[in-house]
């Protein structure tokens, strides 16, 4: 019963963020759509801070299968390494990651770099890039200092494309310097 009213309720803010935004949506908003009283809120979420964060865990979780599948299509490791970051960055196009996650996210919950969930991407990519220099490919170097510049790298470019006039302009410039950004880290990069 709890897990039910806590879906029901994500699923209502979900909605209401993604059209609303954060500002204009109110606790009304989720309980009427999910059939429960502000109590209920309370209880699960503490307050509308609560249940964004707990939006933007599920929209993260999500966003982390689809950059993990994106990594899978990669002929190779250092390709599956860039088509993560990739993922990540084009999914800033979508409505929902960009009201949510890119935008109302770090204007009520703060610097994205600091949130819970971005502890486990940058070990993810910090072991990512340990075994791409055990491999060779990449170059010997802090690998923990290396995920968090790529990380940012990529978590700057999705705010930037968020944040723009025409997206799809925006990405197409951030892909390519990613990727000369990323390849300096490659041992046959010069």
């Amino acid at each position: 019963m709890v897990e039910e009213t806590r879906a029901k309720l994500i699923a209502a803010g979900r909605k209401a963020f993604a059209t609303k935004g954060y500002a204009a949506s109110s606790m009304d908003d989720f309980t009427a759509e999910a059939g429960l009283t502000r109590g209920a809120l309370y209880h699960n979420f503490g307050d509308k801070k609560g249940l964004l964060q707990a939006v933007i865990d599920q929209i993260d979780a999500e966003m982390l299968v689809r950059q993990r599948a994106a990594q899978a299509k990669g002929k190779t490791p250092w390709e599956g390494f860039l088509n993560e970051g990739i993922a990540y960055i084009e999914m800033a196009l979508e409505p929902e990651i960009q009201r949510i996650m890119l935008l109302d996210g770090p204007a009520v919950l703060g610097d994205p770099s600091q949130w819970p969930n971005q502890t486990a991407c940058l070990r993810t990519s910090t072991e990512t890039i340990e075994a791409l220099i055990a491999d060779g490919i990449v170059k010997p170097v802090n690998a923990e200092a290396a995920a968090r510049l790529i990380n940012g790298a990529a978590l700057n470019a999705a705010l930037w494309i968020a944040a723009a006039d025409d997206p799809h302009a925006v990405l197409e410039k951030v892909v390519d310097a990613f990727k000369h950004l990323a390849g300096g880290l490659l041992r046959t990069a010069s």
